[in-house]
């Protein structure tokens, strides 16, 4: 099941945007706009990750982030229109584990989301050896066979198929697939479609079959049939 997001602001534009661009990314995403509503939420829903502004009607963010840090260890991003060191320092003293001054990038919160999640829950292991059906993968050898017979791939695409292989029957959107693939850097970014247009083809000549979706606005999904 996707990650779930709590995201806290009291700017409803804010929080859309940032609920947007989380969903888009593959997290679920919860919006609480104030602090009460904000500690309802995460003792109710136990999200994976909150991103909490520090400034919230009826309970501020400090707060907020005092009494969370004392029932858990959830992950805390501050996000605040202060930019005063002091104010950074404070978030970060009372528990908030990253901080991200207004305005801000979508993209860099995503990433700054995903490297705290990655750091605070680690990344999960995928097997050396992936097989679907008569595709085997093997990220040791670097090899890729259907029935035993290979398959040549470039190396952005091995990793595309061993991306999407290790995710199987889940849409990845393309950020996440830049993320894993390069760190989402912009050249890449135009090619990504031509690396999957490839893939699938080679994919399709080995077995007869296409093993990846395509998720149109959204990104790709490998199947087995």
């Amino acid at each position: 099941m996707p990650q779930l997001i709590l995201v806290v602001d009291d700017e409803p534009k804010v929080a859309r945007l940032a609920r947007d661009y989380l969903e888009k990314n593959g997290f679920r995403v919860l919006i609480a706009a104030d602090g009460q509503s904000a500690l309802t939420t995460a003792r109710r829903e136990k999200p994976d990750l909150i991103i909490l502004d520090l400034m919230l009607p009826q309970i501020d963010g400090r707060e907020v982030c005092r009494i969370l840090r004392r029932e858990s260890d959830v992950p805390i991003i501050m996000l605040t229109a202060l930019s005063e060191e002091i104010d950074q320092v404070t978030g970060l003293e009372i528990g908030a584990d990253d901080y991200i001054t207004k305005p801000f990038s979508v993209r860099t919160l995503v990433a700054r989301v995903r490297a705290l999640l990655r750091r605070t829950q680690g990344e999960p292991k995928t097997p050396s050896l992936i097989r679907v059906g008569g595709l085997e993968i093997d990220s040791e050898k670097y090899s890729v066979t259907f029935n035993d017979a290979p398959i040549k791939l470039t190396p952005n695409e091995f990793k595309l198929l061993h991306i999407l292989a290790s995710h199987l029957g889940q849409t990845l959107t393309r950020e996440q697939l830049l993320d894993d693939l390069h760190g989402g850097s912009a050249s890449i970014d135009r090619s990504v479609d031509s690396h999957i247009k490839n893939l699938r083809k080679k994919l399709e000549t080995a077995s007869g079959q296409n093993m990846i979706e395509t998720i149109y606005g959204i990104g790709y999904r490998f199947i087995e049939k």
